[in-house]
């Protein structure tokens, strides 16, 4: 399933990192449209050769910038994350978005989560650590 999103230079054409965000949110919706308990394709793919050169030239191409804004350095661990978001039949079925520099873009833990699970001003639901072998991250605590 391939949604008709931005590019990455469609995306740096919004100035503000506000504007970028709004974009990106996607107001906890990540597990219909993409790994749920099928994370661990996710991370067979973020451990390829191919993935790993990739990753490398998109961080230079953002300046190592959270949503390739200038003057947003990033100083702890980099997250590249997919504008539009991918499946596991993307991955199985090797389609090109998955790789492809134009879906790319670099952000902080923070902003990763954001995009994912919560909001700018820092507000994200409760969610149980991740454990050794965990194939459904993020649950949501139910008490």
């Amino acid at each position: 399933m391939t949604m008709n999103l931005l590019t990455y230079s469609e995306l740096i054409r919004l100035d503000s990192f506000e504007d970028r965000f709004n974009y990106l949110a996607l107001h906890g919706r990540v597990s219909e449209l993409t790994f749920g308990h099928n994370r661990y394709l996710n991370q067979t793919l973020y451990h390829l050769e191919e993935w790993k050169s990739l990753r490398h030239e998109i961080i230079i191409r953002d300046g190592g910038c959270d949503l390739a804004i200038p003057g947003r350095d990033i100083y702890g661990p980099i997250t590249i994350h997919h504008l539009n978001p991918i499946t596991v039949e993307m991955v199985v079925d090797r389609d090109p978005l998955v790789l492809d520099p134009e879906n790319l873009i670099c952000v902080t833990d923070r902003t990763h989560k954001a995009i994912h699970y919560g909001n700018l001003n820092g507000t994200f639901p409760d969610y149980e650590s991740r454990k050794p072998n965990d194939t459904c991250p993020w649950k949501k605590v139910l008490s």
